[in-house]
């Protein structure tokens, strides 16, 4: 019988999480209603912008990383090297950070405040679903090279 590879263990795709609750925040909006003024101005606009393109700044050069290393991005196969260089020298976890941004500036262009008050919910799932689970498998498979990283490093910022 061949021996299953160790691998973090998350079977649903993290950016799965981010637009699950992005649904749950529309049909809340829908339900309880909370006023969209604020996302009539243009500081709303330009909050969007900015955090569309933080989430694309932090995201893109993560791709790129694990792109030129071979690295994998599906959550249920073994990595095949430990990312600590250029974006991941400021975060842990890039590309959920990335996809966080990304949230709260669709969140803007939606002009649902629903949508910013579950953030604490997106990151608690994402902590507790899939970067917990992300650190015990690079502990197992990196041992005191992630140890020392993580040390250095943040989680999300």
């Amino acid at each position: 019988m061949k021996q299953k590879k160790d691998n973090p263990g998350a079977p649903i795709p993290p950016p799965l999480f981010y637009v699950l609750i992005f649904f749950i925040s529309i049909l809340m909006q829908h339900y309880i209603s909370l006023s969209e003024i604020f996302f009539e101005g243009i500081a709303s606009r330009y909050l969007s912008i900015f955090f569309i393109v933080l989430g694309v700044g932090c995201v893109f050069p993560a791709l790129l990383t694990f792109l030129k290393t071979k690295n994998t991005l599906i959550t249920i196969l073994p990595a095949k090297s430990l990312q600590t260089k250029g974006i991941y020298s400021i975060s842990r976890n890039p590309m959920y950070l990335g996809l966080l941004f990304a949230y709260i500036g669709i969140g803007f262009i939606k002009g649902n405040w629903w949508t910013l008050v579950l953030i604490p919910i997106v990151i608690l799932v994402v902590n507790h679903l899939v970067i917990i689970k992300e650190e015990k498998y690079l502990m197992r498979a990196f041992g005191e090279t992630y140890l020392h990283y993580k040390i250095k490093v943040r989680r999300w910022i």
